[in-house]
């Protein structure tokens, strides 16, 4: 995974359970399509219209390829209505970024040996 597309959503507070679905829907999706899913934040504390997600690609031409399938994806197609029926996401922004490979997962002594 070379690439990262990072997702920053402004969602609805009141719409958090529908996003909630949204992004779980993506959690099966995404990876049958050829993405390598990260994960999907919701908002906890704080401010609470901001959620993120995070998939990992090889290349932004594997990025491509898999919009393609995306789009031919029923499941994923289902997904994107499912979003513009209910009106949960009220904006969208891509980000493409590289990680500094030395700061990548580093876990303290204590996270560690919880993962273990």
């Amino acid at each position: 995974m070379n690439l990262i597309c990072f997702i920053e959503y402004n969602i609805d507070p009141f719409q958090l359970d529908a996003f909630r679905t949204y992004a779980e829907n993506w959690g099966r999706i995404i990876p049958e399509c050829g993405g390598e899913l990260i994960g999907y934040f919701l908002p906890h504390e704080g401010t609470n219209y901001v959620a993120y997600g995070l998939i990992g690609f090889d290349s932004l031409a594997a990025y491509e390829a898999y919009r393609t399938r995306l789009k031919s994806d029923p499941a994923g197609r289902d997904n994107f209505q499912f979003a513009q029926r209910h009106k949960f996401i009220l904006q969208e922004r891509r980000t493409f970024l590289t990680a500094a490979p030395d700061t990548l997962l580093k876990l303290s002594a204590g996270a560690r040996e919880k993962v273990s």
